[in-house]
């Protein structure tokens, strides 16, 4: 790493990058701080938004208290150049950003004045990282929503897997599309970072179909350490020390993973004007519409939308060459849909489509494991109600017996056949006899 500034070309728009965790003390301030001030002496123009406004986390880092945030801009008491602090390696700051959720409680002219701001501001970087507001809450939300790239900050502390798990599955309820990114910090070295994420990633992939991408590790350094306390971050140490050249390479890793996502057409502020236009709309629901699209949604009908949608899964099916294993997934995640409510008319719905199956077209063979398999389901839902055959006749349930009017007919029937057949006859010659009797109409 070179500590000269390089010319580099300036894009549309930036590329944007959320750092944030379910909890707070796993470091993503620090680590959002340090990875700006990298990004920044690698020659990058940076924009780091500081997203907790009561705190001013990333200031005390840099040893500074400034005396204005955005929320002096909302209240037109300056502007948005006037907020910002210019730091080392011409590192851009901007002191509570989280105010900018503000703005959807404003009125549509003063919030539009901000935005715009905004907007012409973020179009001068190459990047605009934010470091997001602890915990679930919605101004969290709409940080991670509005950029491009999630980045998770967790600790080996059992706690922050938890506490990032919850995270993630709040933003998948939200309508959260994207692949979020995870950085393992405070680790004791590669194997157990891999660990840490291994059982994040586990999680994700068993309870919300979801699986994480994994951008790197910050290892436990004592350095990092007093950092913190002197106020000093270490990427201002020199290029060839460790602590330093481990944000290099969390950069290298970034811009690896950003060339892997298309950028987005429109920016944060963009986002922030799509959310204040539309108050109802919350957080990361409205963040996956494609890039750049501005125009709400029209209203959807989920009856005809579910029938669009079953029709496109049957042609998906039968025009694959992997039909066995498609229908698996297909069935799978329908019943998994079923199962969220046991309710009656659940059990219809099961009822219905088992019955609407053409069980005449199976062979023998497969009738038998069927059956075999449908009464062992039967004991698992009510085990009294199915009688096992490891069980003592004495111990069974009662079963009332029934006559099978379907096969043989009416009782009536029975009996007057009962007096005209000739007394050497077997039984099973008989019933044979009446069912193919039924069978024939007579």
């Amino acid at each position: 790493m070179t500590d000269s500034r390089t010319s580099r070309h300036i894009p549309k728009q930036p590329r944007t990058l959320a750092i944030t965790g379910g909890k707070g003390g796993v470091g993503k301030t620090s680590v959002a701080l340090n990875l700006s001030l990298t990004l920044a002496r690698e020659g990058y123009r940076v924009l780091l938004l500081d997203g907790d406004t009561d705190l001013a986390n990333v200031s005390i880092m840099l040893g500074r208290y400034p005396e204005r945030t955005l929320a002096n801009v909302m209240a037109n008491e300056c502007s948005l150049r006037d907020v910002i602090m210019e730091s080392e390696w011409g590192l851009h700051i901007i002191p509570g950003a989280s105010g900018v959720e503000q703005c959807v409680d404003m009125a549509a002219e003063e919030s539009l004045r901000v935005l715009k701001a905004l907007s012409r501001l973020e179009k001068n970087y190459d990047y605009v990282i934010t470091d997001t507001a602890s915990g679930l809450q919605k101004t969290g939300m709409h940080m991670i929503a509005a950029a491009e790239l999630a980045c998770v900050v967790v600790t080996p502390d059992p706690a922050s897997l938890t506490d990032a798990f919850s995270l993630i599955k709040l933003l998948i309820r939200r309508g959260y599309r994207r692949t979020p990114s995870v950085l393992v910090n405070m680790a004791q070295g590669a194997s157990q970072a891999r660990s840490v994420f291994q059982r994040l990633d586990a999680a994700a992939v068993r309870h919300l179909g979801l699986q994480l991408h994994y951008l790197g590790a910050i290892w436990r350094d004592e350095t990092l350490r007093q950092s913190v306390m002197n106020q000093r971050p270490v990427a201002l140490m020199r290029a060839s020390h460790p602590s330093t050249r481990q944000f290099r390479t969390l950069a290298d890793m970034l811009n690896v993973r950003l060339r892997q996502l298309p950028p987005r057409k429109a920016g944060i502020a963009a986002y922030w004007h799509r959310v204040s236009s539309s108050p109802a709309e919350t957080g990361a629901s409205d963040t996956d519409r494609s890039a750049g699209s501005e125009q709400p949604r029209a209203p959807v009908d989920p009856a005809q939308e579910c029938k669009r949608l079953t029709a496109e899964l049957g042609k998906i099916l039968a025009g694959s060459d992997e039909k066995p294993l498609l229908r698996y997934e297909a069935f799978q995640g329908l019943f998994a849909l079923l199962g969220r409510k046991m309710d009656a008319d659940t059990i219809e719905i099961i009822q219905t489509g088992l019955a609407s199956l053409n069980w005449e077209k199976l062979e023998n063979e497969q009738r038998e494991h069927m059956a075999t398999h449908l009464r062992h389901l039967a004991a698992e839902v009510d085990p009294a109600a199915v009688p096992r055959k490891s069980e003592p006749v004495a111990n069974r349930p009662e079963w009332e017996p029934y006559y099978d009017r379907i096969s043989f007919g009416e009782q009536s029937r029975l009996i007057r056949a009962l007096k005209e057949q000739p007394s050497n006859i077997s039984l099973d010659q008989l019933l044979r006899s009446l069912a193919e009797a039924g069978k024939n109409g007579s």
